[in-house]
């Protein structure tokens, strides 16, 4: 079925490109109390640790044995107070790899991490496995080692197919669509390979004994006179995003108070990106990426609109994929916080696959809205330029949707007020 689809998609892209057949892409991490109090502290077993490798590997020119390291980036609490904070590591080493002999053969990599290092802490030994590799292509199987793509899977092989049928039977499509193989396919590249920065996530397959907890890394609750100027601001703001035409979109789940400098800064040393502008060179690229079967980090995002105005800004992070990524557009509200600190109204959603059916070509999202509200969140505290961050309830909360395109959506209608340190 993935492949099907896929294969649609591919096509389908091709046609929008070459032929000007319309193609649509359519488009918390909130602290909690602590007290530095010296107590016994365990993680249970199943308790998932979120980290961004530090040591970029390949299953073409990594070696079995290679020591990995990867940071922590996100708090992990026991009893409200932080076990694990930001900053620590988690080493280990390459225990199994086997390298592509040909396009139809997957690599497979297993990664152990078998140590956790707290900044001015003993290290402790840890046992857990790799349990997800965020916007990833890959397979991830349950004992933790990762499995690549094999060149079936990927659109390439559906256009090769469609392109010699095609091409046997002539006409204009025959040809146009041969010049597109030749230029924008080439040959698949179906080894793992994940960069510095890769975000993945492991799970506990034993308790992890701690001793120390440590503060937060920002405050659990905005200043007063911030909090009052968002509540003001989301009395009166349109729950939702909607299309050009005025079709429900995604709904707003957060809220930035910060200048506009400090937004750029802090998603750019979480490693998010900016969309690049839809114009023939990016929508080429994006074609490419998708036959190819690998990510494009700055593929365009349509517009949606709060007042009928398109959004001011908006983040994508990918990884090798282009069916898969996180991505958020924000909306500067008319209503500034105390010394003139903008409001922004944001809207973060994953795409988490294709979504085709009869009129739409499209992503699929993630019905779980708070699980990328948390995402965002996270991301942000990670980089250093949150001061606090706050759950609020708006007046008359959403709860569950449908997308523009049909797809259900679901939140607790809670919305994650961050506010970010001054320039």
């Amino acid at each position: 079925m993935r492949r099907l689809v896929q294969s649609h998609f591919a096509i389908a892209v091709a046609l929008d490109v070459l032929l000007g057949i319309p193609l649509a892409i359519g488009v918390c991490s909130a602290v909690s109390p602590v007290s530095e109090a010296t107590a016994a502290l365990s993680l249970p077993a199943g308790t998932v640790l979120y980290i961004r490798l530090e040591t970029p590997i390949n299953s073409t020119s990594s070696k079995v044995h290679q020591k990995v390291s990867a940071e922590v980036i996100r708090q992990s609490f026991v009893g409200g107070k932080v076990a694990v904070p930001l900053g620590a590591k988690l080493t280990g080493e390459i225990t199994k790899l086997h390298a592509s002999a040909n396009p139809n053969d997957p690599a497979l990599m297993t990664i152990d991490f078998t140590q956790l290092q707290i900044p001015e802490e003993n290290s402790v030994k840890i046992s857990c496995h790799i349990s997800d590799v965020e916007n990833a292509r890959e397979t991830i199987f349950k004992n933790g080692t990762i499995q690549g793509v094999v060149a079936k899977d990927l659109g390439s092989s559906y256009v090769d197919n469609a392109v010699a049928k095609l091409t046997q039977q002539g006409g204009v499509l025959g040809s146009l669509l041969s010049n597109f193989q030749k230029t924008m396919v080439g040959t698949p590249d179906t080894a793992i390979d994940y960069p510095k920065g890769t975000d993945m996530q492991v799970t506990l397959d034993k308790p992890l004994s701690l001793e120390k907890t440590f503060p937060p890394a920002a405050a659990q609750e905005l200043p007063a006179s911030e909090l009052d100027a968002v509540r003001q601001v989301l009395a009166k703001a349109p729950q939702r995003s909607s299309t050009q035409n005025g079709t429900p979109g995604d709904p707003i789940n957060l809220v930035i108070v910060g200048g506009e400098q400090e937004i750029r800064q802090a998603f750019q040393q979480a490693g998010w990106e900016i969309p690049a502008v839809k114009q023939s060179q990016s929508v080429a690229k994006t074609v490419q990426a998708v036959v190819q079967g690998r990510g494009y980090g700055v593929a365009p995002i349509s517009n949606l609109y709060i007042d009928r105005r398109p959004q001011d800004l908006a983040f994508e992070k990918t990884l090798n994929t282009f069916a898969k990524r996180h991505h958020v557009r924000f909306w500067r509200a008319t209503a500034e916080a105390p010394g003139r600190v903008p409001i922004w109204l944001g809207a973060a959603v994953h795409d988490t696959g294709f979504d085709i059916h009869p009129g739409v070509v499209s992503h699929a999202t993630s019905p779980n809205l708070d699980k990328e509200r948390a995402k965002v969140g996270a991301d942000l505290l990670a980089s250093g330029f949150v001061s606090a961050e706050q759950l609020v309830t708006p007046p008359k909360p959403l709860h569950q949707g449908l997308t523009g395109t049909g797809g259900p959506w679901e939140t607790d209608g809670k919305l994650l007020v961050i506010a970010l340190k001054p320039h």
